[in-house]
């Protein structure tokens, strides 16, 4: 099964990068900070990954603190890199959830908007038992550097510098999503719980049941437990998905919805 969805949807998932800061008005940022994860299409010219991926100071301790002390968080840059692609693409967020580690973006190029195949989401409940894939990129750039040709990895491995190293990475045609397999431990209303592994930089992913259909957003691992893989049901994610076409039709600015 993880075979059959890398083969029918490797190309539509992508490794996200991006990067923002905090800081006073007038003064120097007091926080930098590098985004990395996964993202992938769901219907034409939209990426749906997790809020904190494109809402990188979402639930962020550090920066909450400095934003209740009247710090503002900007974006300075958010890119995909796709599989096919030698080069990144910009993202926008256009709708995010208010209850659920949810979001969806706008894939700005439209060259990869013509060409980008959108992932079948599942329109039947899962079950606890059921059989599942998580498809992303676990470790970042770090994961994708580590199983790249030894000639690459022996350039790419010790350098401090990941957008750099995706670029590079994405010339070579080595951005590459991998896949996890496990069992749907349980669903707690829109709360996926499973334990196909994942890791930082997985955040966002498709979780996939056993027809190549995505039945949730894959969003967090609990350290410890081999079981505690944490995802959000993709029901939570189709209202979301009509707000941002209806968003893109309208030509509106970012949303939050319930």
């Amino acid at each position: 099964m993880p075979a059959m969805v890398l083969n029918r949807y490797r190309n539509s998932v992508c490794y996200i990068y991006g990067l923002y800061d905090v800081a006073f008005p007038g003064k120097k940022p007091l926080l930098r900070v590098r985004i990395s994860g996964t993202g992938f299409v769901v219907a034409e010219g939209l990426l749906v990954t997790n809020r904190h991926v494109a809402e990188p100071w979402y639930g962020d301790t550090d920066s909450d603190d400095l934003i209740k002390s009247g710090a503002t968080p900007q974006l300075e840059k958010l890119v995909a890199f796709f599989p096919g692609f030698s080069t990144p693409v910009d993202i926008t967020p256009i709708v995010w959830s208010a209850e659920g580690d949810l979001a969806v973006l706008r894939i700005q190029d439209s060259r990869a908007v013509r060409h980008l195949r959108p992932i079948p989401l599942a329109d039947t409940p899962s079950n606890p038992g059921e059989l599942v894939a998580v498809v992303g990129y676990p470790m970042g750039v770090l994961g994708m550097v580590a199983k790249s040709p030894e000639a690459v990895y022996q350039r790419l491995a010790y350098r401090h510098d990941d957008i750099g190293a995706a670029n590079e990475l994405a010339a070579l045609s080595l951005i590459r999503p991998s896949a996890t397999y496990g069992h749907l431990g349980d669903v707690v209303g829109d709360k996926l719980i499973y334990d196909a592994p994942t890791a930082h930089g997985g955040s966002g992913g498709p979780v996939f049941n056993s027809q190549g259909q995505v039945i949730g957003v894959n969003e967090a691992f609990i350290d410890g437990f081999s079981g505690g893989t944490l995802g959000v049901s993709v029901h939570a994610l189709r209202p979301l998905i009509a707000a941002a076409q209806k968003s893109l039709v309208a030509g509106d600015k970012a949303l939050i919805q319930k």
